[in-house]
């Protein structure tokens, strides 16, 4: 028997925060045995979306601290995930690229990736999917 959730179930922060879990939880198995979290997953992805990449522009992309950034780039680059080389716009500042043993594992984790979104949202059509994309950045946005 479910039990009621009260004022909990009107509540759009719990049932956002519960979702997340279950993602969470499901993305964790999805890529299982490859030593990838969801962190260095975004920062792959971002970095192959724009070669090159600034490191401080990665870590404003995703909201993640400098000193945080730094052992982050540092455990994909000594998994020869990600290269970095001197910025030639900013001397003190790194670029970033991947390799591809990177290129290669963003690949495979996008498949799994796929698979497992495509489990979890298997009662939305692509019209509910992408609505639901939109709503969630409209929410995102306010962080800005």
């Amino acid at each position: 028997m479910r039990s009621h959730l009260g004022v909990l179930e009107q509540l759009t922060g719990y049932h956002l925060r519960r979702a997340s879990g279950v993602f969470s939880n499901d993305f964790a198995r999805a890529i299982g045995g490859m030593g990838m979290r969801q962190v260095l997953f975004g920062i792959l992805s971002i970095i192959k979306a724009n070669p090159e990449i600034n490191q401080g522009n990665v870590g404003r992309a995703l909201g993640i601290q400098r000193a945080n950034m730094v052992s982050l780039v540092n455990e994909l680059v000594d998994r020869n995930l990600v290269r970095r080389v001197t910025s030639p716009d900013d001397r003190r500042a790194f670029a970033l690229t991947l390799t591809p043993t990177g290129d290669s594992m963003v690949e495979t984790c996008i498949a799994r990736i796929r698979e497992h979104e495509d489990r979890l949202l298997a009662d939305l059509d692509a019209a509910e999917r992408a609505t639901l994309i939109a709503l969630l950045e409209r929410i995102e946005a306010r962080e800005a």
